[in-house]
């Protein structure tokens, strides 16, 4: 006990001493200079039955504050009206609004990135923001992302958005998603060209066409579940240089109101990310259990040295959280729980370990995944 708390004890000073800072709550893009000549920038937006938040996110693409902005949006086959009322959240904005018809799906591809391919084809400008039907953006998010982009002549720039976090679930989980989500993919290790740490945030990803040109296009992650992530590392490996940061300027509106509804979303590509291999699930259970939940099991229950190790871990574990829930606004009360929080996502996890083996597929907008295709 006294040896794995140690243990536990130490991975914590090294996660918080050489893991890419990944607990840090930036770095975010600064406002654009006055007078900055931005170049034209062409926006896709692949939906499917995305009505409750279309006209807001298409509303605020059309409304950005820079000029030569194109946005098409890809219809995937919905049955709500989003066309339509896209079209309705597009009339009298700056700029135009083109809407691609989505052709059936072949076999290989995941639904996003077919849609996300015909929204390419469509475009004609260098620099091309994807982006989720479910986020919106304030009129200067463009703006900052593209000066970044001509800045440093990156070819990816990626921001994690700001998540819906209003009800109890959203508030108990939404900000350590984030904040697993920095430890699986530490911002500073992806920004660095010397480091094999790849990665991107789907809510915005603004990519150059050269980038594309040089990984194969689109093509080359078609049937990636886990599609930004991908496209990050295809860009990175190519030789690109890439950048992932927070923002305050993008917000989604998606909802996870319960607790089963991120439950779903976690489950939903758990699994995946393990390469769908049972011998990584073991280890990633067992290396929880160690490091996230012996420490407070430690701190509460042990004695003498065994005790204050598990002490130990447990402050430096909260403290590393401190940042991610003052990004959301919340009290630091919630560190002490990010145990618990853990437990709920490798639980999850499990999850979407046993759904897969009893081939239960994955099922995102009415299609069923499988083995990381669809």
């Amino acid at each position: 006990m006294t040896i794995l708390t140690v243990l536990a004890l130490l991975v914590w000073c090294g996660l918080i001493l050489f893991h890419g800072r990944y607990w840090q709550s930036g770095p975010i893009l600064p406002p654009v200079p006055e007078g900055l000549t931005l170049p034209p920038v062409d926006v896709v937006v692949p939906a499917r039955d995305e009505a409750p938040s279309i006209a807001a996110a298409i509303g605020s693409l059309t409304r950005q504050a820079m000029p030569n902005v194109r946005i098409i949006l890809v219809d995937d086959g919905s049955t709500d009206g989003t066309a339509d009322l896209a079209r309705a959240a597009a009339e009298g904005a700056p700029h135009p609004l083109t809407i691609v018809p989505g052709a059936p799906k072949p076999p290989g591809w995941s639904g996003k990135l077919w849609a996300v391919s015909q929204g390419l084809a469509a475009t004609t400008a260098d620099l091309v923001l994807l982006t989720d039907a479910d986020i919106t953006h304030e009129p200067d998010h463009l703006a900052r992302l593209v000066a970044r982009a001509e800045a440093e002549d990156l070819d990816l720039v990626s921001e994690m958005v700001l998540l819906h976090c209003e009800s109890f679930a959203e508030r108990a989980l939404v900000p350590a998603f984030v904040y697993f989500f920095q430890l699986l993919y530490p911002f500073a290790q992806v920004a660095d060209p010397r480091h094999r740490m790849a990665g991107a945030a789907g809510g915005t990803v603004l990519i150059r066409r050269r980038a594309l040109d040089r990984i194969g296009g689109i093509a080359a992650v078609r049937g990636a579940l886990i599609d930004d992530v991908a496209l990050g590392t295809a860009v990175k490996r190519s030789g690109g240089r890439i950048w992932l940061g927070h923002t305050t300027r993008a917000r989604s509106i998606r909802l996870y109101p319960e607790f089963r509804d991120i439950w779903a979303m976690v489950a939903r590509t758990a699994y995946v990310q393990l390469g769908f291999s049972p011998v990584k699930l073991a280890g990633t259970v067992l290396g929880m259990l160690v490091v996230w939940l012996l420490p407070p099991a430690a701190a509460t229950l042990g004695h003498g040295l065994t005790r204050w190790f598990g002490l130990a871990a447990w402050v430096l574990m909260a403290a590393s959280f401190l940042p991610s829930l003052r990004r959301y606004r919340l009290s630091p009360v919630w560190a002490l729980f990010l145990p618990l929080i853990a437990l709920f996502y490798m639980a999850a996890t499990v999850g979407s370990a046993l759904n897969h083996m009893r081939g239960r597929s994955v099922m995102w907008k009415n299609r069923v995944y499988a083995d990381g295709q669809s």
